[in-house]
């Protein structure tokens, strides 16, 4: 009997822990699924990211202000290389009025690495920085389809979209050259504003995350203002120029909604080249220049100046340097390299007894020979021309051989343009062979300038005869290639000339007897990388430092220089007055 009630008992617990472990199994199994949702929802509003190890995730400092501490945990803002950070992410999950405003600062911080977001107004900033919401969509989805309604307009955080005329964006993807948009850019503000339909289809060219500013909010939080703000400014900026004062302030307003406003830092790159850019630009505040890469190796003021200063590399005399042979000491020169090796000497002195015997000279005087007598024996090692042998790799160009590091570049300004001036139509009605075609690049020296597309602005100047006479006026020749190395050249030897002279006239400072060793600091810029030294152009060593180099269209890179630094002349031999270092005669 107790055998009997042992054997049931364990079969009853044996179906409770049958059930008990199906209880376990089903709670595992409700928490495997919602941590599975949580990783989907964690796919799509941002990258899962394994945290780093950090030896101080959190720091704080005493504000004197608040008479506080402040701690800030680095943690929160530790995102994957270029992807948005987690923590900002979970700020823009919360509607726009439950976020604080150091929230709100600190997305707008993050956001500064967007060039459309940080053009805009710093109270316009705020409240963009309120509104927006996170977004990330993969290859191949449309964001925008032509002809529908614009409720957003987003701003692009990491990834590429392109711009297409078709509904489905496929042709985007058969384009060797489709219309695309990068990280920094934005796109929709204007169809946001006025309600109207989109005019092109916006598809992504890979896995993109956006910030998206939806109508509803964007109206709801007053930002309609602050752009009316923009555009009102905008507005007086073209109403005082004398290229627009025969337009209507209707005409007028059409080309402000189709405007936009950028701001630029002191030597940010505006563009690339702005003669191939698909809008005008009208500089409203600051100056900016105009750059041009120079390939001096295309040059022929170049090549002769690298070849008459590689003939000093010998560090020969002044004189002897200065002289030329005359064509017939040439000639005498070619009869003698034509002779096969034989001795002549016989004939020569047999030659001089004859001519001095006239002279009533003696023979017993010593002769002076030089390069340009002939020597006792001819041959191939004979030469009466000093030749210096410079052995390094060459490459050719169309006016002759040249040593492959004297290949190099450098950029020089064309011109600078100031406010009121415009960029993009100084060259808009000349006939095509007439336009020069040659890469611009425009530098900013910190300013603001208005862009607007070149089909925009021809389709509001079109049967606009007073308009297109200003704009014909407006055309800027620019200098050519070859009067721009002339003039690099002019200024490299102005600089070596003013450095070998202060070197002279300004006596040393006596240094000590044993001057402290100070270690070398790691510096980014070595000032040697951006100089070309031909001096030591034979020589195989290679340098420590690095090398810039400029990529060209169609053509391979080039190393960039700032100088050159050649053989020359002592500044004693071209100036007998300066006749040792500190002495003024």
């Amino acid at each position: 009997m107790r055998r009997y009630m042992v054997t049931y008992a364990w079969q009853l617990l044996k179906k409770e822990l049958g059930l008990y472990q199906f209880a376990t199994d089903i709670i595992v199994m409700i928490r495997v699924c919602k941590m599975f949702r949580q990783g989907l929802r964690g796919f799509r509003e941002y990258q899962i990211i394994e945290s780093a190890h950090w030896k101080h995730p959190i720091f704080s400092f005493w504000d004197k202000k608040m008479q506080s501490r402040v701690t800030f945990d680095t943690m929160d803002f530790i995102a994957e290389e270029g992807h948005f950070p987690p923590k900002a992410i979970q700020i823009m999950q919360k509607k726009p009025s439950w976020r604080t405003e150091d929230e709100i600062q600190a997305v707008c911080n993050i956001l500064q690495v967007l060039d459309s977001y940080r053009n805009y107004a710093e109270p316009l900033q705020l409240l963009l920085a309120k509104v927006m919401r996170f977004e990330r969509f993969g290859r191949r989805r449309v964001i925008i389809k032509k002809g529908q309604k614009g409720n957003s307009f987003y701003f692009i955080y990491l990834g590429t979209v392109a711009i297409t005329n078709d509904e489905d964006g496929s042709s985007a993807f058969l384009d060797p050259h489709p219309k695309l948009l990068q990280k920094g850019s934005c796109f929709g503000e204007t169809d946001i504003l006025h309600a109207s339909l989109r005019r092109s289809t916006i598809v992504c060219m890979e896995e993109t995350e956006f910030l998206v500013v939806d109508r509803e909010d964007f109206f709801a939080n007053k930002l309609d203002q602050e752009v009316q703000k923009d555009a009102q400014y905008r507005f007086e900026f073209f109403r005082k120029m004398d290229l627009f004062a025969s337009w209507s302030d209707e005409k007028l307003w059409q080309l402000v909604n189709m405007s936009k406003i950028e701001r630029f830092s002191y030597g940010q790159l505006i563009s690339k080249d702005f003669g191939e850019s698909s809008f005008i630009m009208f500089i409203s505040k600051g100056s900016c220049e105009v750059l041009r890469l120079l390939d001096l190796g295309a040059s022929p003021s170049y090549h002769r100046w690298v070849w008459q200063h590689l003939e000093l590399i010998d560090d020969r005399p002044l004189k002897t340097h200065l002289r030329e042979y005359s064509p017939m000491e040439r000639f005498k020169e070619f009869q003698i390299k034509s002779y096969p090796l034989q001795d002549f000497s016989s004939l020569k002195l047999l030659h001089l007894k004859k001519a001095w015997g006239l002279q009533g000279t003696s023979f017993s005087r010593k002769i002076g020979t030089s390069g340009d007598t002939l020597p006792k024996m001819l041959g191939p090692k004979i030469q009466s021309r000093p030749v210096q042998s410079i052995k390094c790799a060459m490459i050719n160009t169309k006016f002759g051989e040249l040593p492959k590091e004297a290949a190099v570049g450098a950029y020089m300004k064309v011109h600078t343009v100031e406010q009121g001036e415009i960029l993009g139509l100084h060259q808009a009605f000349l006939p095509e062979g007439e336009c020069d075609t040659r890469p611009l690049i425009l530098m900013s020296l910190g300013n603001e300038l208005i862009r607007i597309r070149k089909e925009i602005f021809y389709e509001l100047i079109d049967n606009d005869d007073e308009m297109i006479k200003k704009l014909l006026k407006l055309n800027i020749a620019f200098p050519s290639d070859e009067d721009m190395c002339q003039k690099f050249l002019q200024e490299n030897s102005w600089n070596i000339f003013r450095k070998d002279l202060l070197r002279l006239l300004v006596e040393p400072r006596q240094s000590p007897p044993f001057p402290p060793i100070r270690p070398k600091k790691k510096e980014i810029y070595n000032p040697k990388s951006v100089v070309l030294d031909l001096c030591s152009i034979n020589k195989t060593t290679k340098p420590r430092y690095p090398i810039f180099m400029a990529p060209q269209k169609y053509l391979p890179p080039l190393r960039i220089v700032q100088a050159i630094k050649a053989p020359r002349y002592k500044i004693q031999e071209l100036l007998p007055q300066y006749k040792s270092a500190g002495v003024l005669i």
